[in-house]
């Protein structure tokens, strides 16, 4: 992200807030034990270039659990603590919306913020790596509803739909940064 970014004028998540919203991702999937641990690091660990998919796609089975899991870890939290954590989401989705990660996750716009929702799902490791290489990211994978699972939390409990007011959008093909033009 450079300074002449326009989304940088607007609200962003402090450091504070994100170290919330990953220490909640991360004792979210600890809860669930061994199992999903084990597949995390698989994902981590193994070659992107190889064509052995064997476990990739076994996590798929711990989503909703570690969903279930992250929803009673939140059913305490304001709505402003709400909406500083969809922030986050928020603006991690954003700053996944690049071209390079489309290319190694494929999928029609949707399918592709549904494929940057299992990015961040996954954890910070997860997604500093795809960050970092997108090579890592894996093809036809995808987390729905944890694109929005901070907001809707905040419209069940609120019954508001919650204002980050960070003026981005965690839509695909909206991070500019992401998809230069020839």
């Amino acid at each position: 992200m450079t300074d002449d970014d326009p989304a940088l004028s607007h609200s962003l998540p402090t450091a504070q807030e994100e170290d919330r919203f990953w220490k909640l991702v991360e004792e979210a999937w600890a809860r669930l034990g061994p199992e999903p641990a084990g597949l995390r690091r698989f994902l981590l660990d193994r070659d992107p270039n190889s064509s052995e998919t064997g476990e990739l796609y076994a996590i798929d089975a711990w989503l909703a659990p570690f969903l279930a899991t992250l929803r009673e870890e939140c059913g305490g939290l304001s709505a402003a603590e709400l909406v500083a954590l969809d922030r986050v989401v928020e603006r991690k989705l954003y700053d996944i919306d690049r071209a390079d990660i489309h290319e190694v996750t494929d999928g029609s716009n949707d399918g592709f913020l549904y494929a940057r929702g299992f990015i961040v799902a996954m954890g910070r490791e997860f997604y500093e790596a795809v960050q970092a290489n997108p090579a890592v990211a894996v093809l036809d994978a995808d987390c729905e509803e944890f694109c929005y699972f901070f907001a809707h939390l905040h419209l069940e409990r609120f019954d508001t739909w919650p204002d980050t007011g960070s003026g981005i959008s965690r839509e695909s093909v909206t991070n500019p940064l992401g998809w230069p033009t020839e």
